[in-house]
């Protein structure tokens, strides 16, 4: 499908409207991404947050969690679930405090939303939220028992309106700030994973280190 997922009555980007986007190759693209995201809901009359890690497949977004948690119980109890995800990327330094701000790509979801009950379906999902941090990790470690299965919640969200809003290039400084003597630029911020370090918690200690983590470190 290519029509776009906005703007919609919930994700309408009114502030700064020309950083907006809401074709689904930009929804898309950021909660591939971002190495996790929040899922907002309302309990007990208070505004909340979880911060979780989720996997997309096609138009649906798959939230992980536990069975206990307020804010996934909300979720659930609404059918309808808002989803945020932000990947912070560095500081546009301007000439101003106003017009300074940060660098970034975030997106905004709202949807349906629902647990997904069938345990099967359940463990398939779970395996893919493993290999979305580290991929091909789920077939490393231990298969995941039944009785985790049941303790851990996963919520389907789909994305029927989204929303993204990206904050990048140079700042929007006013003329006359240009022509004053003080340095403006961006300032990158780069994210990467150093070398691996072995727990000494009794486990063995002659084993090598995995190929699924060799490949996400760059040693393979």
């Amino acid at each position: 499908m290519t029509d776009p997922l906005g703007p919609g009555p919930n994700t309408r980007v009114r502030r700064l409207p020309e950083k907006a986007r809401y074709d689904r190759d930009s929804v898309f693209r950021i909660l591939d991404d971002a190495p996790f995201a929040h899922l907002a809901a309302v309990v007990s009359g208070l505004a909340m947050a979880l911060p979780t890690l989720v996997v997309r497949e096609d138009d649906w977004l798959f939230v992980h969690g536990s069975r206990s948690n307020a804010v996934m119980r909300a979720a659930a109890d609404a059918g309808r679930a808002f989803v945020t995800a932000t990947i912070f990327e560095g500081l546009r330094l301007a000439r101003s405090g106003f017009e300074s701000s940060i660098a970034y790509r975030s997106v905004s979801v709202v949807g349906a939303a629902s647990f997904v009950e069938d345990e099967v379906r359940r463990r398939e999902l779970l395996d893919r939220v493993i290999d979305a941090v580290v991929p091909g990790r789920s077939r490393e470690v231990r298969a995941t028992r039944e009785d985790e299965v049941r303790r851990t919640a996963v919520l389907a969200v789909r994305i029927e309106e989204a929303a993204v809003k990206v904050s990048a290039g140079p700042t929007d400084d006013d003329e006359d700030d240009r022509r004053l003597p003080i340095w403006a630029g961006l300032v990158p911020v780069f994210t990467r994973y150093g070398e691996p370090q072995r727990f000494d918690d009794g486990g063995e200690p002659t084993l090598e280190v995995p190929p699924s983590v060799r490949r996400l470190v760059g040693l393979s």
